[in-house]
């Protein structure tokens, strides 16, 4: 007879449901896996783009902090309304304005980092099989988000200078992408910066060819040498399809986790709908506190000191690279930012040699995940700025000795 279920012999229970599609073909984030496999503190990490802790200007935070909760606490621990604190969102800007790109407090959604602004643009804009053009590298988290929206991705190549104008026209005239997205200044994971005529022109393929640009600038004020350039939302034809995500991560500290979107009013629109459906509001204290600190604080001078050590550990890294790589390897000079690219000759994978690498407690990022298209074997990103230059030249020591 068959068997029947008895208290004693329950049923097997039925499997749960898969998990979405989204969740499945979108992998992990390489980086953060590295970062894993170094915490050991004897490695020398040249992997994470991790600003230097010790410049953060603790004490500063302390007090807009302290301030902002010794007066207003019953305000600044409440729930606040979506689009951000008033006084921080005026803040962002009164500076916005500054850099050459007229700006009213209302054009601006306060969000959780500026990575969330790029989730938020891509709920609002993407729908699943719509394309997006992007560099070629590309930062990889939002090769993550794209994949999230299942969205395809569609690299541009780029050449020293950045993205290369003419390859997107075609690519966009063939392709009819929905939105370009592109880092311009100091870009990751490559630290290069898309000249002024590079920027007019995506502008010009943008209104020309029916387009939004979504343009990330959260290295732009980590200059170190040269003029600064202007955003591309400040350029003809992309006024009004522009959208610019800025982070306050890499100016103050990223665990505050506060970043902005400037975009025109119905996409902004759609962003505010998409952050309530996600977690309401950013915190309440971290953005009085910031725009406490934004408002009484020395910011020009905290990003003086900030850039100049940071400039000092970019040329250390710079003065050693020829002697820690292999003979015929290139790398590039950012003029600020937090990365550089370099590239090993051919015959070497630079995700291959990482574990031995690692062996040695040093430790890059291997710069075939941030390919869109093919990937490039011996690519690699190197970071400048959590390390002393006395650490850095260590770092590149072992380093060579493990490429030897």
């Amino acid at each position: 007879m068959p068997e029947t279920a008895t208290a004693s012999t329950p049923a097997a229970a039925a499997p749960v449901p898969g998990l979405a599609g989204r969740a499945s073909r979108t992998g992990a984030s390489p980086v953060r896996e590295i970062l894993a496999l170094t915490a050991r503190p004897e490695v020398i990490s040249f992997a994470g783009g991790l600003p230097a802790p010790e410049l953060f200007d603790a004490a500063g935070m302390a007090e807009a902090f302290g301030r902002v909760l010794a007066d207003r606490p019953r305000q600044v621990l409440q729930y606040s309304t979506t689009e951000g604190d008033p006084a921080l969102r005026g803040i962002v800007a009164e500076r916005a304005t500054g850099r050459g790109l007229p700006t009213d407090a209302d054009d601006v959604l306060i969000t959780t980092g500026s990575q969330q602004g790029l989730t938020l643009l891509s709920t609002g804009l993407l729908e699943p099989g719509d394309t997006v053009v992007v560099e070629d590298p590309c930062y990889l988290a939002a090769l993550q988000i794209f994949s999230f929206a299942g969205a395809r991705v569609v690299p541009v190549p780029c050449d020293d200078d950045g993205l290369i104008p003419e390859a997107l026209d075609e690519i966009v005239a063939r392709e009819r992408p929905k939105l370009l997205y592109t880092v311009p200044t100091f870009q990751n994971p490559s630290g290069r910066t898309l000249p002024a005529e590079r920027r007019a022109a995506i502008g010009s393929v943008a209104a020309r060819r029916g387009m939004w640009i979504v343009e990330d600038d959260p290295y732009g004020e980590l200059r170190f040498e040269g003029e600064a350039v202007p955003w591309v939302a400040t350029f003809p034809g992309a006024e009004d399809r522009t959208a610019l995500l800025g982070s306050f991560s890499k100016i103050l500290a990223p665990g505050l986790r506060l970043g902005w979107l400037r975009a025109p009013a119905v996409l902004r629109r759609a962003c505010v709908i998409a952050k309530q459906a996600a977690d309401l509001h950013t915190s309440t204290v971290d953005q009085a506190a910031t725009a406490h600190y934004l408002t009484h604080a020395d910011l020009a001078g905290h990003l003086e000191r900030v850039c100049g050590a940071y400039r000092e550990r970019r040329d250390a890294l710079l003065a050693g690279l020829a002697d820690a790589l292999p003979e015929g390897s290139r790398w590039n000079r950012p003029a600020g930012g937090m990365f550089v690219w370099a590239q090993l000759p051919a015959g070497y994978d630079a995700t291959e040699l990482l574990p031995s690498v690692v062996e040695h407690d040093v430790a890059y990022v291997p710069g075939a995940p941030f390919f869109a298209g093919p990937a490039e074997a011996g690519a690699m990103r190197l970071s400048f700025v959590t390390h002393s230059p006395e650490e850095i030249r260590e770092g590149l020591r072992r380093l060579g000795a493990a490429l030897r």
